[in-house]
């Protein structure tokens, strides 16, 4: 799954929830229909006056998540960028694709919205289908991947009894480890901490296969 196909399911999923800071420094929610996906920047609007429109002006830092009915999930964290004067209007007037909103903002009405871009950000994508669960960490435009890792500690002494503990079957007896998710920390030799005996041991939890 691309970080543009990943666009593409909230903009299927279209009645996304989108969260915020609010004034008091509290994280505030509410469902938000996606207007737009349109080159590789997801678009949606809301009306000014309302306390989301204050708190994307505020602070930008947006986090965005849907699930389909595939039980595949989308989050996106990024910065919600309101659009210049000169384009609003083009935008807003793009309305009449989005039959729901049309409804609830009819003919000059819907000028009360502004419309908000998002083209940068983390994007994280789980499907909940897959055994493992499949999960990928990716980038919108120029931002940088934030890998979730997991990591194996010099402590570790490679008995394999955490392999029958994990729901999802994350860790397995054989093998080496080459999962680009998996780091393991350093001792204080410098070593990768107890090679020969964490040998034996392997995450594939993400992306469900190496």
């Amino acid at each position: 799954m691309g970080s543009q196909e990943c666009l593409e399911l909230l903009r299927g999923v279209r009645d996304c929830a989108f969260a915020t800071i609010d004034r008091n420094g509290l994280p505030a929610v509410r469902i938000i229909d996606v207007m737009l996906k349109e080159e590789g920047r997801l678009f949606f609007c809301t009306a000014r006056g309302k306390d989301f429109y204050k708190e994307l002006l505020a602070n930008s830092t947006v986090a965005v998540t849907g699930l389909n009915d595939k039980w595949q999930t989308v989050h996106l964290m990024g910065r919600a960028e309101r659009l210049a004067d000169a384009e609003q209007h083009e935008m807003i007037d793009r309305i009449e694709e989005n039959s729901l909103m049309n409804e609830v903002y009819p003919r000059d009405t819907h000028y009360i919205l502004e419309v908000f871009v998002i083209a940068e950000g983390s994007i994280e994508f789980f499907d909940l289908r897959q055994s493992p669960i499949c999960c990928e960490s990716l980038a919108l435009e120029k931002a940088s991947v934030t890998e979730k890792d997991f990591f194996i500690t010099e402590v570790c002494i490679g008995c394999g009894t955490c392999a029958s503990l994990y729901p999802q079957k994350c860790v397995e007896d054989g093998g080496s480890l080459r999962a680009r998710f998996f780091q393991k920390i350093p001792d204080k030799t410098g070593n990768s901490g107890r090679n020969e005996r964490n040998r034996g041991m392997i995450l594939h939890f993400l992306h469900g296969k190496l």
